[in-house]
């Protein structure tokens, strides 16, 4: 695989550096939610349907903790990216030696926090009745592995601003691979339930803070750290906080919706239902993965040359990124409209001697799945404009348009709906609320797109 080093990311024709800097950021995305799938599928099946949804209930908090450290990154990193376009070194080094300080002061407070209110947090995000258990093992020793993912989330970010995405690819690929391996010795062999399934996601992000830690050593990085740059400065911490508030307010907002998902869900079906539920957020994060490449292979080669003042760069990359995202997205689509109850299936045990708890939440997330996942990704062929709009002004430091467009789909118009609509439509208006918000998000979104693009692109190029 081709390397991409800074400067060609303000040369090479935009499609073949897009293909680049995308491919990498996709596979790696791709192993990395296969990680999350099939964990999911070694828990339902060795363990139960029950330990899914006692997992899902546990995600929203340990990726929030861990979102800081992927805030922090894209923060710095879209500073790092604009910094290396306008051949200011020197910024870029200091930037990411305040990102490290910031990374490891914040995420090891939170999981104090964390550890501290473990008994409030997980009823609070819907782990009730027979889940509450199971989520409080896997969410205890998860919790110690989060400071090593924020740093590996951080460090991705910024190994890819550096132009060098097969790097970040394999950042992303070594933890699954260790965690898929550890779930087979820990859950099949061990026998240790989900005390297991937590040390395996364990011992995955560790590896990964092992690797990043050996890119930056080695002379594979630009970007070599001295221990003034440590030192917090800061006019760099505003600029990395109001970039990077816009990831950490998008999964806040994720938390939050998990925590009203959970409990809805729960009022509405019981644990059978947050497994649906459970099921249907894996797929979120597994299905959409080429989307979500294309949008991380977008974010440098925008900022850089945005950085460079090659403006018709950048709008051609915004154009190829969105035209790329949304073929991609319709061959997904097609995939989970035809194919949602034998993706269920995958997830459920078929074991012999199931208690008949598990059956019954078996039979029940078969019967349940079909319409909630095709209603859920009804939108997906649009998805595109909106991920890659939002990413744009991340990209080129524009943090208030970048903050609002992030938050629309989820905060302004996901989070009303799932509060309105399920009170008089039931389970068909929470499944409802997802294709609804898509399509609006989008709307706003093209707008403010189109409008920037008149309105600054082409008039700061004449």
């Amino acid at each position: 695989m081709a390397k991409v080093s800074a400067e060609q990311l303000g040369s090479e024709p935009i499609g073949k550096l897009l293909v680049k800097q995308a491919l990498p950021a996709s596979i790696g995305i791709l192993v990395m939610s296969l990680n999350i799938l099939v964990d999911s599928i070694f828990v339902g099946n060795w363990i139960g349907s029950i330990a899914i949804a006692a997992i899902n209930v546990v995600l929203p908090v340990s990726f929030f903790i861990a979102a800081l450290g992927m805030s922090i990154g894209i923060g710095g990193s879209s500073i790092i990216s604009r910094a290396l376009g306008a051949d200011d070194h020197a910024k870029a080094v200091k930037t990411f030696g305040n990102q490290i300080t910031l990374t490891l002061l914040i995420t090891t407070v939170m999981v104090v926090l964390g550890l501290y209110y473990v008994d409030e947090l997980i009823p609070a995000f819907g782990g009730k009745g027979t889940i509450f258990e199971p989520a409080k093992i896997y969410y205890t020793i998860v919790l110690y592995g989060v400071p090593f993912l924020a740093l590996c989330m951080m460090g991705n970010t910024v190994i890819r601003a550096e132009g060098k995405p097969k790097f970040a690819m394999i950042a992303m690929i070594i933890p699954s691979i260790g965690n898929l391996v550890m779930d087979y010795v820990f859950i099949y062999i061990f026998d240790w339930g989900m005390e297991g399934a937590a040390w395996a996601t364990t011992v995955g992000y560790v590896l990964c803070a092992a690797y990043v830690l050996y890119f930056f050593l080695s002379d594979k990085s630009e970007l070599k750290l001295k221990p003034a740059c440590f030192k917090l400065e800061l006019p760099i911490i505003k600029e990395i906080g109001s970039l990077g508030f816009v990831t950490l307010s998008r999964q806040a907002t994720t938390s939050v919706v998990y925590l009203l998902m959970n409990n809805i869900l729960f009022d509405l079906g019981g644990e059978a239902m947050v497994a649906v539920y459970a099921i249907i957020g894996r797929m979120l994060m597994f299905a959409l993965f080429p989307v979500f490449g294309v949008t991380q292979g977008f974010l440098p080669i925008a900022g850089f040359n945005y950085g460079a003042k090659k403006y018709q760069r950048v709008r051609k990359s915004i154009n190829t990124a969105i035209k790329y995202a949304s073929l991609l997205a319709a061959i997904v689509f097609v995939g989970l409209m035809i194919f949602p109850q034998e993706i269920a299936s995958l997830f459920l045990s078929d074991r012999a001697g199931q208690s008949a708890i598990d059956l019954a939440a078996n039979a029940y997330v078969l019967e349940h799945i079909p319409l909630a996942m095709r209603l859920v990704f009804a939108a997906t062929p649009i998805i595109a404009l909106q991920l890659i709009g939002a990413a744009y002004f991340q990209a080129i430091g524009k943090a208030i348009p970048a903050l609002l467009l992030t938050l629309s789909r989820q905060g302004f118009f996901f989070i009303p709906l799932i509060l309105i609509l399920p009170n008089y439509l039931g389970e068909l208006g929470v499944w409802l609320s997802f294709p609804i918000a898509d399509v609006l998000a989008t709307i706003v979104t093209g707008f403010y797109l189109r409008k920037e693009i008149k309105n600054t692109l082409v008039e700061e190029e004449t």
